[in-house]
């Protein structure tokens, strides 16, 4: 194996070069992973634009964190994988000592530990990943389907946390990947449900992946109308779940659910975002609130079981391919709302 390798180096904002760096080495535990297949993400470019993520990156940094590839160095110590072994490496894992570990809520865990260099030809994957959240593909499931895993699992997590039941009404608010994904995982459990999105090629992506109903609305009070008048009575939906991360679009889903609903506030808003909420409506109406972050080790196992089913359509995710030299290129398309769902980082 040669002893450098072409990189990702985050710099600041907007500042992502494609640099020389040395190919890193298995310590006791740890593996290293040949990249396979490594996928933008919304997170991901968050972090393009701002130049930094306050818990998972401060630059200069490697940078990505969805990926699956093929073990090339195995540590000393590590017994579950060998060289050969195709995986998916999820992007943290939890330390199952501290206080929400031990309550069964580890993705609040106080020592979550992130890892990211996915946009490189090789990774290093920390010991406690290895151990935790590692996880070997099925050979009949493409590299780049399974490095779906991360976000999925993030999807999965939402959607279960909002206590739905079969035939549900549940309205998702957002047409990114992540909103596209929790309408799709919505739709496979049996839901009825609403995709209220902005643009063509959302609308378009919606109905593909199980959407029942599509609104499109040039403002919020028509989205919630239209939204509303698709349920009977106009009551309003079962669940309403926002995926857009931005304080208007908390409120709106508030104004979409039923007496009795819940609201799952999905979309993580800038830090220091405040909304307004009408305190009488939720507490008289019985309004149920929840928020949903980031995945744990076992959901992250009904994600990748998921895709390795064959019912998740994985492929309609990945609508785009690029090299790791035209990475840049690919998050300014990003940004100026290119109609690509995922761009799959080929190095």
């Amino acid at each position: 194996m040669a002893t450098t390798m072409r990189a990702a180096v985050l710099h600041g904002r907007e500042d992502v070069r494609i640099e020389s760096v040395p190919v890193p080495e298995a310590a006791p535990g740890e593996l290293i992973v040949q990249v396979g297949a490594a996928l933008t993400c919304g997170t991901d470019l968050k972090v393009f634009r701002r130049g930094y993520h306050a818990r998972m990156i401060v630059p200069p940094a490697l940078f990505g964190h969805e990926l699956a590839g093929t073990v090339v160095e195995a540590g000393l110590g590590v017994t579950d994988f060998a060289p050969g072994d195709r995986v998916v490496a999820l992007n943290s894992a939890p330390c199952g000592q501290c206080y929400f570990c031990e309550r069964g809520q580890e993705n609040l865990c106080d020592d979550l530990l992130f890892n990211n260099g996915a946009y490189a030809e090789y990774i290093r994957i920390p010991a406690r990943i290895v151990s935790k959240n590692t996880l070997h593909v099925p050979d009949h499931v493409p590299l780049e389907h399974a490095a779906l895993t991360e976000p999925l699992a993030c999807a999965v997590h939402g959607f279960e946390d909002s206590r739905p039941r079969p035939g549900d009404r549940v309205a998702i608010i957002g047409g990114g990947p992540l909103g596209l994904m929790m309408l799709h995982v919505a739709a496979l459990a049996g839901c009825e449900t609403i995709a209220v999105v902005k643009h063509d090629g959302q609308a378009e992506a919606a109905r593909h992946l199980g959407a029942a109903h599509v609104v499109q609305a040039n403002t919020i009070r028509k989205a919630i109308r239209e939204t509303r008048a698709l349920t009977p009575k106009d009551r309003g939906v079962d669940i309403a779940i926002e995926a857009v991360g931005v304080p208007d679009a908390w409120e709106e889903a508030v104004e979409m659910v039923r007496k009795g609903g819940t609201v799952n506030f999905f979309g993580g808003c800038a830090v220091g975002t405040q909304v307004t909420l009408d305190t009488n409506r939720i507490h008289y109406s019985d309004i149920t609130l929840r928020a949903t972050f980031h995945h744990t080790p076992a959901i992250c196992r009904k994600a990748l079981d998921l895709i390795a089913s064959g019912r998740f359509l994985a492929s309609a995710f990945i609508t785009g391919r690029a090299h790791l030299y035209e990475l840049n290129r690919v998050f300014k398309k990003l940004m100026n709302r290119s109609r690509e769902i995922k761009t799959a980082i080929v190095p």
